[in-house]
């Protein structure tokens, strides 16, 4: 059986070479292709996942971090248009293979800050190697000026930082052009080489690894974020901080460097794979005995078929015309700003969300990840393969698809809007958000004033009076319990009282008592996801079916633009100014404003998800204007087929309501 099955795929010995070669199978460059989108995505989603680890680590502020997120769209956008007129002009694998050594080295270079800065500082209460004085209350001002938080800024800190900066900005620009090449060369690659009845489950693969690709990388960041960030400068036995500290850092370079070593493996068989290869065939259609070892040969050569000709000048002239005659046609264009509107939720989402659910339910970075990459992610994917089910089976009309986008998207609205009030209040902190008198006679953040605490510590406690603290000795602890180097609690805290008595702390944030609306919240925001991903495979159809054929490729390569230019791009900024809005409590870093110690939690609920309830409101309503133009085509198609009498244009009206074009 196995030399038969050899035989009739390999009927000529002098093909056997080919049949044995695996760069000569698409199998096997889908196989590849697949490693490589997956990752890719990892690259980038796992800088999403470390995106409030960064924060903190570094000193940025939501906005720049959103600036830092989005930045990878500006080199992609520069380039792609360019991508439809090159085509199968180029050696697409070995394009592929180029673009994926650039999202490697991007990834390499997104971990480059942590070698070359130094150790991760915070303020604590037991002296160590990180600091040689106490945060305690201490009248007399001992020690205090050696504190941490208090450090000079010296020229280098200052250089230092600026040099983070830009070696993460520039690794998102490589990270954005490497990755120009590899989906849109490798689709037409397997659309070129494929049968006809495999290609669509081809690309129905490299489709749903797009979707699950940054789960596993929100998956990834969840592991590698239970590490401390400095796990290769410093001993286990020397960190002083769990996981659950508000000061811990998790090691958030170390996931590019899985990330990237993982790109850089795939992108090896790209050089080994011909510009063009045989034509796959099924069983069903075997390659007849008749023909010729000089037709065989000639499918390794070039197809001039594929070969465009237009010029690059005259594609560069073409392409305005095409754009401003797809822009004025009102599906395409209603359709594309619906997408905008999704696509800046999703950016802003993927963003972000991770940082929401750690203020907002003070869960840790490594969990909150989990959360994302276990459940709301997963949720989308099922979103969009249920849509595209339902497509399928119910064979629908461009109506019946906006109708279906309509649909989803209310339904969406509906169960989004209680994540509103699904939150929790803002932790009480003595002088920060509590300003009330404590039975000493004064407010709580003016009775340390004799301690000499320094401005900018930063070492959270929680008092046994159910009130956190920035720090032990803004609460004016002068004592400390420690076992194996860990602080255990502080006593004589005189801004503390409990029954008319001085009070003690413990280490970390009091966190918040509505734990118990988490579940809730990540139920209803997945439900509200896959509801929302429905629209997905619909609103794409509509768009293909409702253009001018010899405009499919030019469009959707618009589409695509428009979405980086007006969504991806703008959309994490824009959520994280919303965010930087809501701070209350700001660190100091070299004069400067850095991360967000303290939140609002009601105004970062409220303008978080009302950004969110913003975007869906909008795509809702294009999708509404979508259904009710087709609607009114439908309608005066249908009176022009009753009421003419000539009857070639009834016959003209008739077909195009029947026509393939208006079913999917």
């Amino acid at each position: 059986m196995t030399s038969t099955a050899t035989k009739s795929s390999c009927p000529d010995r002098s093909r056997n070479a080919l049949c044995r070669n695996p760069f000569l199978s698409i199998k096997f460059f889908v196989f590849c292709h697949g490693l490589l989108q997956l990752s890719q995505l990892l690259v980038s989603s796992y800088l999403k996942s470390s995106i409030s680890t960064i924060e903190k680590r570094y000193g940025l502020s939501s906005k720049t971090s959103g600036l830092l997120a989005s930045f990878n769209e500006v080199g992609n956008t520069l380039l792609i248009v360019f991508i439809s007129y090159f085509g199968s002009r180029v050696h697409r694998p070995r394009f592929i293979g180029c673009g994926a050594i650039l999202v490697s080295l991007a990834g390499f270079l997104m971990s480059l800050p942590h070698f070359i800065t130094g150790p991760y500082e915070y303020d604590q209460s037991v002296a160590s190697v990180f600091s040689n004085t106490t945060d305690l209350c201490q009248p007399e001002g001992m020690g205090s000026s050696g504190n941490l938080s208090d450090s000079i800024c010296a020229p280098h800190t200052a250089r230092e930082n600026h040099e983070v900066l830009l070696v993460m900005f520039i690794a998102q620009v490589l990270l954005g052009i490497g990755g120009v090449p590899i989906q849109p060369f490798g689709i037409s690659y397997i659309d070129d080489f494929a049968s006809e009845r495999n290609s669509p489950l081809y690309l129905g693969i490299l489709f749903s690894l797009t979707v699950v690709g940054p789960g596993v990388g929100f998956m990834l960041g969840s592991g590698m974020l239970r590490f401390y960030v400095d796990i290769d400068k410093v001993a286990g036995d020397e960190v002083l901080l769990t996981n659950k500290d508000p000061r811990w850092v998790g090691a958030w370079w170390l996931g590019f460097l899985v990330a990237a070593s993982l790109v850089a493996v795939s992108a090896v068989p790209y050089f080994f794979f011909p510009r063009e290869m045989p034509k796959e065939v099924t069983s069903g259609k075997e390659i007849s005995s008749k023909k010729s070892k000089d037709e065989l040969l000639r499918q390794l050569r070039s197809r001039s078929e594929h070969v465009q000709n237009l010029s690059l000048l005259q594609f560069i002239k073409y392409f305005p015309v095409v754009l401003l005659r797809n822009l004025r046609h009102p599906v395409y264009l209603l359709v594309v700003l619906a997408q905008v509107n999704l696509s800046a939720m999703v950016a802003g989402l993927a963003t972000f969300m991770g940082k929401f659910l750690e203020r907002q339910f003070s869960l840790t970075a490594s969990f909150a990840n989990m959360i994302i990459g276990s459940v709301n992610i997963p949720g989308a994917m099922v979103g969009i393969v249920v849509g595209g089910a339902i497509l399928k089976r119910f064979q629908m009309s461009l109506k019946q698809c906006s109708a279906m986008c309509v649909f989803g998207m209310l339904l969406c609205l509906i169960l989004a809007f209680p994540l509103v009030f699904l939150g929790c209040p803002t932790q009480k902190v003595a002088g920060v958000t509590y300003r009330e008198s404590s039975e000493f006679g004064r407010y709580a953040s003016e009775c340390s004033i004799q301690c000499n605490c320094p401005k900018k510590a930063y070492n959270p406690i929680c008092g046994s009076d159910g009130i956190e603290y920035i720090s032990p000795c803004y609460a004016g602890c002068s004592s400390v319990s420690t076992a194996n180097n860990s602080v255990l609690n502080y006593t004589n805290c005189i801004c503390i009282s409990e029954n008319g008595l001085v009070g003690s702390a413990k280490s970390g944030t009091c966190g918040t008592s509505c734990s118990h609306l988490l579940l809730p919240f990540v139920v209803l925001s997945c439900l509200a996801g896959i509801l929302a991903s429905t629209s997905h495979t619909p609103s794409f159809m509509l768009i293909l079916r409702s253009i001018q054929p010899e405009d499919k490729s030019f469009a959707v390569g618009i589409q695509f633009m428009l979405l980086r230019v007006l969504a991806w791009m703008p959309g994490p900024v824009l959520y994280g100014s919303a965010i930087d809005t809501t701070c209350i409590l700001w660190e100091n870093k070299c004069d400067r404003k850095a991360s967000c110690r303290y939140y609002d939690n009601n105004l970062f609920r409220q303008r978080y998800l009302g950004l969110q309830f913003f975007f869906e409101v909008g795509a809702f309503l294009c999708f509404v204007m979508v259904y009710m133009i087709l609607r009114r085509q439908e309608k005066d198609a249908s009176n022009v087929a009753e009421t003419t009498t000539d009857p070639e244009k009834k016959k003209l009206a008739e077909n195009s309501k029947k026509s393939p074009e208006s079913k999917v």
